[in-house]
Parts: structure tokens; sequence; C-alpha cells
């Protein structure tokens, strides 16, 4: 049991011995832990960090500068300033604006960052609510709000409508075809039915990509639609936005700059340690009508020198997050995250092809990030077995892979992250999922 191994009540009580104690707890404590950086961790979404990538979280776990206030923390913020300017000039927002320039202004992007894409999410939607109805903040919600999107939407976008008091049900699911990817064909006739019911649709959001799959919705066509109807575009490009950092395939995200706002995770695709999710919007006054308090003690209006974030978000007190993502890319330079990228969603493909000629295996799509699912059914197709199989293979600390329920189905789930890994690495996965299999089927 890890809690008597790590001694915690006693530690708790009296604290540690010595010098040696503490060496002790943190050995212990990091045999019980994921190893990212191993090349046979293919896991959850999470950063595998650069070696020094701790450092800034050391700097502010030492100083204690919050930086959601300018005065409280200039130099986080300044690097948070910048960092959301690259940001939106990734996504064709910027404007000519230089990267040194803070300013928030209506009519112009802006953006801040988060701790998660759920906040970010929170965010965005508390914003789009407060343009489709200005007395929301103060009154209450209109009883026939609504927002439509994929119906593989992540959960944060449910669990974000019933914090602001619409509740789970008032978000209309737009059907997806086989692969789970949203049919924008489909939206036309939605909206309409909507309208015909008397329901005000808030806003639209597509997943880029869709977090089980890694598979993007239509962002170009979703994004013509509310143009067309004057509707709010959210994407959720919590992981597969950073394929702007890159250059081989930004093509996926076609259309982005139609949207009205953006989350961006950088705890994911950027090699940044949780969490760090930019919340982007193509204009200030949106992100400025989010949440509307007053604080003279912290909210200075036009006093503010430098930026502020703080009356933007849901957070107060927030971490240097600036400092760590900047951090991620001055370790080796913005075409090193880039190439990363490219080579993640590269690998990605040559292990689907690797699979194509694999006796046994079943790879439902092609893959378009670094995600991809598939299953072994040459010794048991049940989903019971495949999850077993999972089970096993962790257990005996060989590999490290997900599972996830696609159209009703259990696959098997890689995230290629890790810039250890290779196709070799890969290769040696199948051999043991064939020997794991054929030793489980044996008592299953």
């Amino acid at each position: 049991m890890i809690a008597q191994e790590l001694q915690l009540k006693e530690r708790l009580e009296n604290g540690f011995k010595d010098e040696n104690d503490l060496l002790y707890f943190t050995q212990t404590y990091l045999q019980h832990t994921n190893h990212l950086t191993h090349p046979h961790y293919y896991g959850h979404q999470v950063a595998v960090p650069q070696e020094l990538s701790g450092i800034p979280e050391l700097i502010h776990g030492t100083i204690n500068n919050p930086s959601s206030l300018y005065e409280m923390g200039p130099a986080g913020g300044t690097l948070e300033g910048f960092m959301i300017n690259w940001m939106l000039d990734k996504v064709g927002w910027l404007q000519g604006k230089d990267y040194y320039n803070f300013k928030f202004e209506s009519g112009s992007s802006s953006g801040l960052l988060t701790h998660g894409g759920s906040v970010a999410n929170l965010t965005a939607l508390a914003a789009a609510r407060a343009k489709a109805a200005p007395d929301a903040w103060q009154y209450g919600n209109p009883k026939n709000l609504v927002v439509m999107g994929a119906a593989t939407a992540h959960y944060s976008i449910a669990r974000a409508l019933s914090l602001l008091g619409m509740g789970s049900e008032a978000f209309v699911p737009v059907p997806v075809d086989a692969n789970e990817v949203m049919q924008a064909e489909y939206l036309e006739n939605i909206y309409d039915d909507l309208k015909s019911k008397n329901k005000q649709v808030m806003c639209v959001v597509a997943n880029a990509c869709a977090t089980s799959t890694g598979l993007f919705d239509p962002i170009e066509s979703i994004g013509d639609f509310c143009q067309k109807h004057q509707l709010w575009f959210h994407v959720d490009g919590a992981h597969g936005a950073a394929a702007l950092a890159g250059e081989k395939y930004t093509h996926l995200l076609k259309g982005i700059d139609k949207a009205s706002s953006i989350i961006w995770d950088a705890h994911k695709m950027m090699r940044v340690p949780a969490l760090c999710t930019a919340v982007l919007f193509r204009d200030f006054k949106d992100q400025a009508g989010a949440f509307q308090q007053k604080g003279s003690y912290v909210f200075h209006d036009d006093e503010v020198v430098g930026m502020d974030s703080m009356p933007y978000t849901v957070e107060c007190t927030k971490s240097a997050l600036g400092t760590k993502l900047f951090w991620a890319f001055a370790l080796e330079g913005q075409k090193a995250i880039g190439h990363y990228v490219d080579n993640s969603f590269q690998l990605t493909q040559e292990f689907y092809e690797f699979l194509q000629n694999e006796n046994g295996f079943e790879t439902p799509y092609t893959p378009q990030s670094n995600i991809l699912c598939f299953r072994y059914t040459a010794d048991n197709s049940t989903d019971a077995f495949q999850k077993q199989l999972r089970y096993q293979i962790i257990n005996d600390k060989k590999h490290y892979l997900t599972s996830c329920i696609m159209n009703g189905k259990r696959y098997l789930r890689v995230v290629l992250m890790n810039p250890s890994t290779t196709l070799d690495h890969l290769k040696a996965l199948i051999a043991t999922i064939r020997s794991t299999s054929k030793s489980l089927s044996q008592g299953f």
C-alpha cells in the first residue's frame, strides 16, 4: 500500500527526520509514478515534458507570484501575454499586432491562460452566453438557450452548461458519422427545428480533435454555417490545435480563424507540464463579457499597468502559466516544438499502415493526429477481452496503453506523445499483444 510505504501518518505528525528521510520519501514516491519518458508509454493525453521543464514550477513555488495580476507577478504576466500573442498569430488573429503589445482593445483578438481545458471551455461558454443573453449574469438564463455540437463533444462542455445553470439537456447533439465526426450537413435542419421550437442557439461547438479518436470535425464547414446565421462558433482545440505549431498538418484546422473562441491545451502536445490551457477570443469585447463583477482591490479597469487576466477568468489566483509555456519553447526553440508535433502525427500514420498488414488487427479509421484506436480479435473479439488484454499488459509493466469505446465497441488506444517512441517500440507492443492475448484466451 502506497500510503504505508510513504509513512504518511508518521511524517504528517513529525515531519521529515533528516535529509536522508526526505530522500527516501522522494525515491519511494517516484517508484509509484508513471514514467512518461519511457518509450513504451503511449497512455493518456498529458505531455511528456522536457528534462528541464520543471524549473519554472520550481521558480514559481519559491517566489509564489500569481500571474493573474500584473502588479503581483509582472514577469509571469508578461510571459503570458507574449505567448498568448504567439498563439493568436498561429490562429491568424493577431493582424500585425506586435508580440510585445499586451493591451486589451475592443475589436482586437485576445486571450488568457487557465488551469486546464475544463476551465477554458467554461470561460468560453460563459462569454458566449453573455453575448446571446446579456442580462443572464444578473437575472439568470433564458429558458430557451441551447448549444449545438458533435454528439462526441468532450464531457466538459455538458459540465460547463450545468455550471452555467443551463443544464446538460441544453446541449443539442449533432449526428456523427461512423468515425464519430460531426456531420455538418445536419446543422441547417437541426437549427431550423430549434428555431421552430423557439429555442435560441447560444453557440456551436466543434471538436479539434475528438478526445477518443483524434479525428477533427469539419471546422471550415461549421464556421461557414455559423457565419451565415451569425452564431458563436467555439472550437475545442484542446488537443489538436497544436497542429498549428507545425507545418505538415495545419490543413486539419482550416477555417479555425472563423471561430469566435478557441481553447488550446499546452499540457498535451506542447511538452508543458500540466496544467496550462489557452482560451482565445477573436474579439476582446467577448472576453470582457464573460464575467461581470467588480472588486476595486483587484480590478482596476483603465488603471492597469501590464496585462491583468483576473477579471476574465474563473480563477482569482493562478500560477505563472505563461512562464512554463514559454520555457518549453525556449529550451529548444519553436521549430523543435513544431517538428515534435508533426513527427508525433507522422508516427501514428506509420503505425496505422503497419497494422494494415498485421493479421487479427482492426483499425476503424485512418488517423489524423497522434491518436489511434484498434482491436485485436484473433483469439477473442469481445469487448470484455479487449479490456482485460489492456489491463494484463499494464500489470505486466511492459507497455502502457489506454482503451475507449467507439460506436459501442471497445478498442485499444495509443496516444503517441513520447519523442523517444519509434515504430520498433510499437512493433514490440504488437508482439506483446499477441502473446498476452494467446495466454489470456486459454482461461477467458
